[in-house]
C-alpha cells in the first residue's frame, strides 16, 4: 500500500473520530437538561408536561423543520463548514440555558439549541458515507452514532455532579462553552470529501458523457424517497422506537429520584454508566452485526433491530415495575443496549437507497420523521400521562406513563417487518442520482 493510500486510510478514521466527538457534544447539550430537570423543576416551579416540552418538543420543533433546508444547503455546498457553524451555535445556546429565569426563557434557549443541532447529523452522515464504502458504512455510521451515548454518559455524570455541588446553571456553562472551542478545531482539521468518492463506481455521480450530474431538486428527492416503501416503513419504525427511547429516557433520572429515592449525583452516575455504556455497545454492534450478516441476506439490516426489540420487552417491563432500586438500575443497562441497535442499520439502509448527492438530504428526512415522532412527542406524552396520573398514583405515575410507551415499541416492530419485506425490491430498483 502506498504512503498516500495509507495516509488516506488513516485520515478517514480521523474524520470519523472528529465527527463522533462532534456528535458527543450534540448529545451532551441535548440531554443535559434531562439530568438537571428535577432541580430546575423545583427552582422554576415546572410541571412534568413543561419538562416534556423542554426536553422534547421545544428542541425538536425547529430541529426537524430546519434540518431539511440545512441538509439541502449542505448537499449543494461545503458540509464541513455547516457542521462547524452548527456546533458553535448549539453549544453557545446551551450555555445560554444557564441564564434562564423562567419557563419561557428556558424554552426559547432550548429552541436555539435545536436550531444549531439541525445542521449536525445530516451533513456528517453524508461525509462519512463518502469516506467509507457501502460494505463498511453501517459500521462507520454506528461508530459515529455512539456519540449519542458518549454524550449521554458525559452529560449525565459531569452535569449531575456539577449540579449537585455548584448548581444546575453552572452545569450548562461548563458543558456548553467547550463545544464552541471544538467547532474551531473542526473547521480547521476536517477536509470536505468528493461526493460519492467511496461508492463502487464513481461514475454514479456522472452522466453518460462523464459530466457531473446536478444535485436533484427538493421535489425530486422527496418524490424519490416516498417511492421507496422500505424508507417510509423503516423511518416510521425508527420514529416509534425513539418515541419510547426519548419518552422513557428523558424521564429516567426523575424516575430514579422520585420512585427509588436516589439523589441526583448517584442517578447521574448510574445512568451515565448504564444507558451510556449500554447504548454505546448497542449502537456499535447494531451496525457491525448488520454489516457482517449482509452477505447472507441484505434484510439483516432490519432483522437485527427486530431481534433486539423483541429481546428488550422483558428488561423493559422489569425496569418499569420493580420495587427494587438496584434491579431497576441494572435493567437500564439492558434496555439502553437493546434500544440502540436500530440506528446504524437505519441510516445505512437509507443511504443504500439514494445517490451521493442525496445523502445529507435523505438523512434530514429520516431525522425529520424520527425526531418529530420520537423526540417531539415521546417526552411530551410521558409528561402529560404522568401529570394526569399523579393525583391517583403520586410519584409512581411515571411507572404507568412508561408502560404506555411500550405500544409504540410494538408499532416499531411492525413497521420494521414491513421494511424488510420491501428492501430487496427497492434496493434492486434504486437509482443513484
Amino acid at each position: 500500500m502506498s504512503a498516500s493510500k495509507t495516509e488516506s486510510g488513516r485520515y478517514k478514521w480521523f474524520v470519523l473520530v472528529m465527527l463522533t466527538i462532534m456528535y458527543t457534544f450534540n448529545f451532551i447539550d441535548r440531554q443535559i437538561l434531562v439530568i438537571l430537570q428535577e432541580p430546575i423543576k423545583a427552582e422554576l416551579g415546572l410541571s412534568d408536561t413543561q419538562l416534556g416540552l423542554l426536553t422534547g418538543l421545544a428542541f425538536a420543533a425547529l430541529y426537524v423543520i430546519l434540518g431539511i433546508p440545512i441538509a439541502r444547503y449542505a448537499d449543494l455546498n461545503n458540509r464541513k463548514n455547516v457542521i462547524a457553524a452548527s456546533l458553535a451555535v448549539w453549544s453557545l445556546m446551551t450555555a445560554v440555558c444557564g441564564t434562564a429565569m423562567n419557563f419561557t426563557q428556558l424554552f426559547l434557549a432550548r429552541i436555539g439549541v435545536g436550531i444549531g443541532e439541525a445542521g449536525g447529523s445530516p451533513p456528517a452522515h453524508s461525509i462519512i458515507s463518502d469516506y467509507f464504502p457501502p460494505e463498511k458504512r453501517a459500521t462507520a455510521l454506528s461508530i459515529y452514532s455512539t456519540g449519542i451515548y458518549i454524550g449521554i454518559f458525559l452529560g449525565y455524570i459531569v452535569g449531575g455532579v456539577i449540579a449537585k455541588y455548584y448548581g444546575w446553571r453552572m452545569a450548562f456553562y461548563a458543558l456548553g462553552i467547550p463545544g464552541v472551542l471544538f467547532a474551531v478545531i473542526v473547521y480547521f482539521t476536517i477536509k470536505e470529501p468528493i461526493k460519492g468518492q467511496s461508492d463502487p463506481d464513481i461514475a454514479n455521480a456522472l452522466d453518460e458523457n462523464g459530466v457531473e450530474l446536478k444535485t436533484p431538486s427538493l421535489v425530486e428527492v422527496i418524490k424519490y424517497l416516498l417511492g421507496k416503501k422500505t424508507f417510509i416503513y423503516f423511518a416510521l419504525a425508527a420514529g416509534f422506537n425513539t418515541f419510547t427511547t426519548y419518552g422513557v429516557g428523558n424521564f429516567l433520572p426523575s424516575f430514579l429520584q422520585r420512585v427509588h429515592d436516589i439523589d441526583i449525583a448517584k442517578a447521574a452516575i448510574v445512568l451515565g454508566l448504564t444507558t451510556g455504556a449500554g447504548g454505546f455497545i448497542g449502537t456499535f454492534f447494531g451496525g457491525f452485526l448488520a454489516d457482517k450478516l449482509r452477505n447472507r441476506d441484505m434484510r439483516w439490516y432490519m432483522w437485527v433491530p427486530i431481534i433486539a426489540g423483541l429481546l428488550n420487552i422483558t428488561p423493559g417491563l422489569i425496569l418499569y415495575l420493580t420495587e427494587n432500586a438496584n434491579l431497576a438500575m441494572v435493567m437500564t443497562f439492558f434496555t439502553g443496549t437493546l434500544t440502540a441497535f436500530y440506528l446504524g442499520p437505519t441510516i445505512a439502509v437509507t443511504h443504500s437507497l439514494v445517490g451521493p448527492k442525496m445523502r445529507a438530504f435523505a438523512s434530514s428526512i429520516l431525522f425529520f420523521i424520527l425526531n418529530l415522532i420520537g423526540l417531539g412527542f415521546g417526552p411530551l406524552f410521558v409528561g402529560l400521562m404522568s401529570d394526569a396520573l399523579t393525583p391517583q398514583y403520586g410519584d409512581e405515575s411515571l411507572r404507568y406513563a412508561f408502560l404506555a410507551t411500550m405500544i409504540a415499541g410494538f408499532i416499531s416492530l411492525v413497521f420494521t417487518i414491513l421494511a424488510a419485506q420491501n428492501y430487496k425490491k427497492d434496493l434492486a430498483e434504486a437509482k443513484l442520482n
